[in-house]
């Protein structure tokens, strides 16, 4: 007997709808390997006519009040939380994510970050009118860019495509988003809820592969483009938007250093390291898996976190017991595993290493100790369940280590000596550092990197402002 598979289409101007040209790609789950739905393989047909439908509702949503556009999106936070399961179980056939996790750890923060983004709605102002030249006064209006073009990745793609669509939306935007083609179902599932709150066009989604966010970030319209995702494709992206000079926003790779001082707690250390190292399969770019410990608990800190790694267990999403599931995709466990397989001499596996069953794309929990700067595994990034550990004399050869990639996202910093922490948060050349912790997000802070790890930034009133421009009216006080 043959399942017939689950037909996801484009949400463009209102309606669901099909490729133009009828064309699909196959959605798998992956933690079976299985296929269970199809999706549009949008093309240059589709992608005109998002950007037209986005283009058509501008006006109308630019001039709604800010108090239209907060009560809108509390209606959306509020009609994801009514439909919480289905969003979760949609999340989980994305991604093969722990069913439990995503409920709790997930759906929570994204409804928490819609409701932020309805008040920053009613937060838009600039500084106060003037006189700066007699006889003018100068006024500053703060309004919405236009059309974005938004490309959400496949490691969340529900809370990151909340990230792309709440704070352009509250600032009076429309958006056209692409889902990674991996990942489709819980962002059509979203485009369905949404449908009965804004108006049509003002939120679309287009799915498609490359060629497709390719097609909308050239496209004519947006006058912004947002990507998370690779540093080469946010590179293609900044090329392909300079063309017209698009706005853009990229959150892009992460190889996060997580410095442990001699005086830190190795059991807390370890344990919430492990966590913030091993949550979501490592698929993360603040994940904690690039951590430097200091050589006098060096030898207690890599047993330490090898047996934290044998104590953490990978597996189906039904499965109460496990902190993580799959790999994405059959790319990315061909990815991590050859990372492994290239290690140099020096390097020691102390945990894991190794795929988990022939069934869908699970990796074991992994921890390789003996490795040197320059090393493959340290300055590029696995994005996988693996943490790698260096050893480093004192606190100048700790920060010369961390700032040693080309990533700048996030940080973390474990002592017990207050003057230490702030000195590395000031130096760490990074978007964040947390200080004995890892990972913790608030819809209040925001969330971007420096160097290749994109600019601009999420959540925030700053990643809020992002989705605006500034104009300067003056007007003369004779009339």
């Amino acid at each position: 007997m043959t399942t017939e598979l689950r037909r996801l289409r484009n949400y463009i101007g209102g309606e669901f709808k099909d490729a133009a040209d009828g064309r699909t790609t196959e959605v798998v789950n992956p933690a079976t390997g299985e296929v269970y739905a199809t999706a549009p393989l949008s093309g240059q047909a589709d992608v005109d006519a998002a950007m037209a439908a986005a283009a058509a509702a501008f006006p109308g949503w630019r001039d709604t009040t800010p108090a239209e556009r907060q009560k809108a999106l509390l209606k959306i936070a509020d009609a994801f939380e009514a439909r919480a399961d289905e969003l979760v179980a949609a999340e989980s056939e994305n991604t093969g994510k722990p069913l439990g996790l995503t409920a709790s750890e997930e759906l929570p923060p994204m409804v928490d970050q819609i409701r932020f983004f309805a008040g920053a709605a009613r937060l838009l102002e600039g500084r106060s009118a003037g006189e700066y030249m007699e006889g003018m006064t100068s006024i500053i209006r703060r309004e919405p860019v236009g059309v974005c073009a938004q490309v959400a990745p496949w490691n969340y793609p529900m809370m990151m495509a909340v990230w792309k669509f709440a704070p352009a939306i509250a600032a009076g935007n429309t958006v056209v988003l692409k889902p990674s083609d991996t990942t489709p179902a819980s962002t059509v599932l979203m485009a369905e809820i949404i449908d009965s709150v804004l108006p049509k066009g003002v939120f679309n989604v287009v799915c498609g592969d490359r060629e497709t966010g390719k097609a909308m970030v050239e496209h004519s319209t947006p006058a912004m483009a947002s990507i998370t995702g690779s540093v080469r494709a946010g590179m293609q992206v900044a090329e392909s938007a300079s063309k017209d000079v698009k706005r853009v926003h990229l959150e892009l790779g992460g190889k996060a250093p997580v410095v442990v001082f001699e005086d830190a707690d190795i059991a807390k250390a370890v344990e919430d390291i492990a966590v913030a190292g091993y949550f979501n399969a490592g698929q993360d770019c603040t994940a904690a898996t690039r951590v430097l410990v200091h050589e006098s608990i060096h030898d207690e800190f890599v047993a330490a976190l090898a047996k934290a790694a044998a104590d953490t267990k990978t597996g189906a999403p039904d499965d109460e017991d496990v902190l993580y599931g799959p790999l994405n995709n059959p790319n990315q466990l061909k990815q991590v595993a050859g990372f492994i397989e290239r290690l140099p001499a020096h390097a020691k596996v102390e945990a894991g290493g190794h795929r988990v069953g022939e069934k869908g794309y699970f990796y074991a929990p992994t921890v390789v100790s003996g490795l040197k700067q320059d090393d493959e595994i340290i300055q590029n990034e696995v994005f996988g369940p693996v943490i790698t550990v260096q050893s480093f004399t004192d606190e100048s050869q700790a920060l010369e280590y961390a700032n040693g990639v080309e990533f700048a996202l996030a940080s973390s910093v474990w002592t017990k000596d207050h003057g230490r922490a702030m000195r590395m948060s000031k130096n760490l050349d990074f978007g964040c550092v947390w200080i004995n912790t890892h990972i913790p997000l608030v819809a209040e802070m925001p969330h971007g990197g420096f160097k290749k790890s994109g600019y601009g930034k999420d959540l925030s009133a700053y990643g809020f402002e992002d989705y605006t421009r500034i104009k300067h009216v003056m007007t003369s006080l004779d009339g």
